[in-house]
């Protein structure tokens, strides 16, 4: 990792918004494609899904799904349960984040292991008291997405690994 990267990933992790955000964005824009350095980071942004200040469990959820496509040892796999716990986070906005950003996981991790992640995430235990409707919807829609990229995966036996 360059200089000039790892210090937007410290940045990440500012009390500073103004740095955070846009560290948050210089990310979001290196991560858009696969990147070598995904294993310095990796263990940092786990941590993060647990920290106390909901924006870096955002940030880091956000960052997560964006570097599962530079994720050749499916790390991610392992880290589900801590990725997925922030879907059900005290702060609505940090648990829509999340979940709106789970996707690129299934993306990239369905054509290598089919079933196994749209599966957890369809299946997740959600207690339905005390969730907000907009929660709802909005895991409704991120399992729609899942079981029709599963279907379409399913009717496409030629592209399985």
């Amino acid at each position: 990792m360059d200089h000039a990267t790892q210090q937007q990933f410290e940045n990440l992790w500012s009390r500073d918004r103004v740095a955070q955000n846009t560290a948050f964005f210089a990310m979001l824009e290196q991560t858009n494609q696969p990147v070598d350095w995904v294993y310095e980071v990796w263990g940092t942004l786990v941590e993060e899904l647990r920290h106390l200040d909901n924006h870096n469990r955002a940030i880091a959820a956000q960052i997560l799904c964006n570097l599962a496509k530079s994720d050749p040892e499916c790390r991610i796999i392992q880290d589900l349960p801590a990725l997925l716990a922030v879907t059900k986070d005290p702060r609505f906005v940090t648990a829509r984040h999340c979940m709106q950003s789970l996707w690129k996981v299934e993306s990239v991790h369905a054509s290598k292991k089919p079933y196994s992640t749209g599966l957890s995430i369809v299946s997740m235990n959600v207690q339905p008291k005390r969730i907000a409707p907009s929660f709802v919807m909005t895991f409704s829609k991120v399992c729609a997405m899942f079981m029709i990229l599963l279907r379409t995966k399913a009717s496409e036996p030629d592209q399985w690994p």
